[in-house]
């Protein structure tokens, strides 16, 4: 996959920059997960899910990776419901490698 699938002409300018920052973290893993994830969700998210994504896109590369993984624990103020749906998308749409 080499990055943005899903056309932005439809999204609103606030969903359009989240569906970009999620393509554009830094790391290729994190954009293949966390951009495949709003080409699929970015047009159904309600506005606090978004909320929610947008502090998800903030956190540090190491410590997303490691809350994925399980090495860290996620934080009790963690974007909890986004990162659920995250993790769920993942596990129903792995990436062909």
């Amino acid at each position: 996959m080499s990055g943005l699938s899903r056309s932005s002409d439809d999204l609103s300018p606030r969903r359009r920059k989240i569906l970009y920052h999620a393509w554009h973290r830094g790391t290729r893993e994190l954009d293949l997960l966390l951009g495949r994830f709003a080409d699929s969700a970015i047009g159904e998210l309600t506005d606090a899910e978004l909320d929610e994504f947008e502090a998800l896109l903030e956190v540090d590369d190491r410590e997303l990776f490691g809350w994925i993984l399980g090495r860290l624990p996620v934080p009790e103020t963690a974007p909890k419901a986004v990162f659920s749906k995250v993790l769920a998308f993942a596990r129903e749409h792995p990436v062909a490698g």
